[in-house]
């Protein structure tokens, strides 16, 4: 005989939001982001250097203003298409000690 679990048993544990979650992001003109925070913080992030750096990497894709605008946010980090993200633990603390993280 089949033992059935009860809806407490099947219940997935909750997720804990970390304080570095990134909740919002706006792309903004010259290649920098508007960022929010899970506790609240919020500030800029700035590109522009680095995406016309001769180092970009994969950085230098953002160079093109409409793939930099598609700016998203997946499980708390900032993210593009083609699996360009920002670390968001690292974005957190420069903005929390400068007001916004230049890269």
């Amino acid at each position: 005989m089949l033992e059935l679990a009860t809806a407490e048993e099947n219940q997935t544990p909750a997720v804990t939001q970390i304080p570095w979650d990134v909740v919002e992001v706006r792309a903004l003109p010259e290649f920098r982001l508007h960022v929010r925070f899970n506790d609240g913080m919020s500030g800029l992030v700035d590109l522009s250097r680095r995406v016309s750096s001769p180092k970009a990497g994969m950085f230098a894709a953002l160079a093109d203003p409409t793939l930099f605008a598609k700016a998203g946010i997946d499980m708390g980090a900032v993210t593009w298409p083609g699996e360009i993200d920002l670390p968001p633990d690292a974005m957190h603390a420069e903005i929390r000690e400068h007001g916004e993280w230049v890269l």
